[in-house]
Order: C-alpha cells, then structure tokens, then sequence
C-alpha cells in the first residue's frame, strides 16, 4: 500500500478501489429491479408488485445488520466486511438467477440484503472514516463521485443482456462480476488492519477511544442522531422510489418510453454533477450547508412536471440526481461533521437502519400511489423533500462539546 505524509495510505488508489466497489454493489442490488422485476413476475407468473415485495426483503435485512457491520468495521477496518460482501453478492446473485418461484426469489434477495448491510456506502464512509479519520470528507466525495454513474454504466448492461439473453443470465454475469471484480479491488486495496494504516484518526483521539467505540443509548437516542435518521430516511425513499419508478412516472407525465429512458439515465450523471460542486464549490462550507440547499432540488423539480409535464422531464431527474447526489456524500460527511469519526461506523448503521425500512417501503408504496394517482404521487416525495429541509434546519452546524472525536 502507497503511503503519504504521517503514514496514512495513498488516497486515490483507495477511493478508486471502493469507488468502482460502489458501482457494482449499487448497480447489482438497488439499481436492478427497475430493469429486472417485470421480466422475473411475467416468467414466474407473479405480479410486479411482488417482485417489488422481494427486493424490500432485502433492504429490511440490511437494516438489521447495518449497524453490526457499521461496529465490525469501527473495530478492525473495512477490508474483510467489504470483501465478505461481494462473495455474498455473488452467491445472492447466483441464487436469484436459479429462482423458479417466489419463495426462491425471496430467498435470494434476503443474502442480497445481508450483502447490502456490508457493502454498500455505509460500510465505504465507515471504512474511510477509520483510515482517514477528519479528513474522510474528500475520499467520500470521491468514491460518490464514481458510484455516482451505477445507473448510467449498470442499466443499460442489465437491460441488454435481459433483452440479448434473459433476466437470469444478466444475474449470472453480475454474480461473477463481483467475484472477478469487486472481491479483489475489496482485499487488495483496502488496508489490512489499523496497525498498518496508521491512521490519523488513531493519532486525534484519545487512547481511551476505543472503548468509547461501543456506543451507549445516550449515543443512540440523542436530537442530532434522530434528527439525521429522518433526513436520510426521507431522502432515501424518494431516491428508491425514483431509482424503481423513475422511467414510468416519466412516461405518466407525458415522455414517450425512449424518452423517458433517456431522461432517467441522466440522473447518474446529474449525481455526479451534484457531487463535483459539493468537491469544488460548496468544499468548503460545512456539509448542513450544501445539504439544505440540496434537499430543496427534488421537491422544486418535481413542482415543475406537475405544472408542465413531460417537457420539462430532463429538468426533473437533472434536479433530483443533483441533490441526491449530494445528500449520498451528506450521509457520510454529517456524521463524521457532528459526531467526528469514533463510534463512526456503529452510528452510520443505526442512523441509516431507518433508512434501510424506508427504502423498503418505497417501490411497493410509491408504485401503488403511481396506480391510484398517476403523476400525482410525486406529492408524496415533495412533502418527503420539504420534511428533509426542516430537519436539516433544525440541527446545529458545530458538534457538541466531547462529541469532535
């Protein structure tokens, strides 16, 4: 491993490595339904709902392991978690492409899900706060800033081999990506242990922080950490519900499907517009800052298709992908903010397991407002987005004395 200054590791080849780490994990877990579900119910004889209902199982199980994995990592590094992640992808994977009924499926999504409780951003922020300690912020926004283009790279990969072959032979080449791709850039270019990464965390807290890692219930159920457990939640609804939705609602508002397509791949690439301005103008201001501004992008586009409709869908999911794009980077940056970097990766779990039932929740429901109301579901995500403001309102720019890690 390349060092720098005061031995902590080389940060580009780390935020490369669990950069295109984050775009496999996000293009093989959340991003698949959207492509996937409907093939799956018609060949299974199933209803789409249902395929929706399976995917939630997954994101129910990764909220009840987060946390576990957010302290795992607090306590030995990132490596093996992330690197245990892809091998259990891959065999989640591999089951969903052997499914021949619900059960099956069901079954598949929940080792998914235990896969997304290690292997998403949550365990990628965990893992840099260890290495890098304060100084996490930047290798945060730069593996958001790669992972950012998931639905760019891995929708149309999913789509062409569903089109080209079958739903089941694009989870198989997915299964085996994780294994060519994902397992070695895990064990390879993270580092092996603390001792090794001589991190600068290790050197700004005190020799007594480790035992404080275990957080207590006043670390748990305190204003700031609540207050953040809605943010992210609410935010996250809407970004799964416009990640399983996003081209249909598209369509109801008045685009043609290959319009809507189109408009929906650019969200990828407004995320990562989103995340250049948070690396370069907003670098600077403390991350509630470019948050609250952030939270107001998606309700504020979402205005605009009520009132005119299809025409203005490129404007719609540009908006939405630069705000989720840098409230992604918030869900790493606040914490580490607030609360600095001890206990990191056992808060991130318990603040995003709300999330994890949130986004469970969010194909199933947001797909029945869509059958109920049409385009008039989106009501639903504004008064999310405007929920996510007041909350971000509400939180105090400075960490409270003891709490700066």
């Amino acid at each position: 491993m390349t060092s720098t200054l005061h031995g902590t590791p080389a940060k580009l080849p780390i935020v490369i490595g669990l950069g295109t780490g984050q775009t496999l994990a996000f293009g093989t877990t959340l991003y698949l339904p959207a492509i996937l579900a409907e093939p799956m119910a018609n060949e299974l004889g199933i209803p789409p709902g249902w395929a929706f209902g399976a995917f939630s199982l997954a994101l129910v199980v990764a909220a009840l392991f987060g946390p576990k994995a957010g302290a795992r990592i607090d306590q030995f590094g990132g490596r093996t978690v992330l690197a245990v992640s892809s091998l259990i992808f891959a065999c989640g994977l591999a089951i969903l492409g052997t499914a021949d009924n619900l059960t099956m499926m069901c079954i598949a999504w929940c080792v998914i899900g235990v896969g997304m409780s290690m292997g998403l951003y949550e365990s990628a922020f965990a893992t840099l706060s260890w290495i890098y300690g304060h100084d996490a912020r930047g290798p945060i926004t730069g593996i958001t800033l790669i992972a950012g283009f998931a639905s760019t790279i891995c929708w149309p990969i999913t789509a062409g081999l569903e089109a080209e072959f079958d739903w089941r032979t694009a989870c198989y080449f997915w299964a085996a990506m994780h294994i060519v791709l994902g397992l070695p850039l895990n064990l390879f270019l993270i580092p092996r242990t603390k001792g090794d990464a001589h991190t600068r965390a290790e050197h700004e807290t005190p020799k007594a922080a480790p035992a404080q890692a275990k957080l207590s219930r006043s670390d748990i159920f305190n204003m700031p950490m609540i207050l953040l457990a809605i943010v992210f939640a609410a935010s996250w609804f809407t970004a799964t519900a416009m990640a399983a939705h996003l081209p249909r609602l598209l369509q109801i508002s008045g685009m043609d499907a290959t319009g809507a397509l189109i408009a929906a791949s650019l969200v990828g690439p407004a995320q990562v517009a989103g995340r250049l301005a948070e690396f370069g103008l907003l670098k600077k201001m403390h991350p509630l800052i470019s948050s609250r501004l952030s939270a107001l992008t998606h309700p504020v586009g979402a205005v605009l298709l009520l009132i005119f409709g299809g025409p203005v869908g490129m404007l719609f999911t540009s908006l939405h992908g630069i705000g989720n794009g840098i409230l992604t980077i918030a869900k790493g940056t606040l914490p580490l903010a607030i609360f600095g970097p001890v206990g990191y990766g056992a808060r991130q779990g318990y603040i995003m397991a709300p999330s994890r039932f949130a986004q469970a929740a969010a194909p199933f429901v947001f797909g029945l407002l869509i059958d109920d109301y049409g385009q008039y579901a989106i009501f639903l995500t504004i008064a999310l987005g405007l929920i996510t403001f007041a909350a971000l309102m509400m939180l105090r720019h400075r960490p409270a004395p003891g709490n700066a890690g």
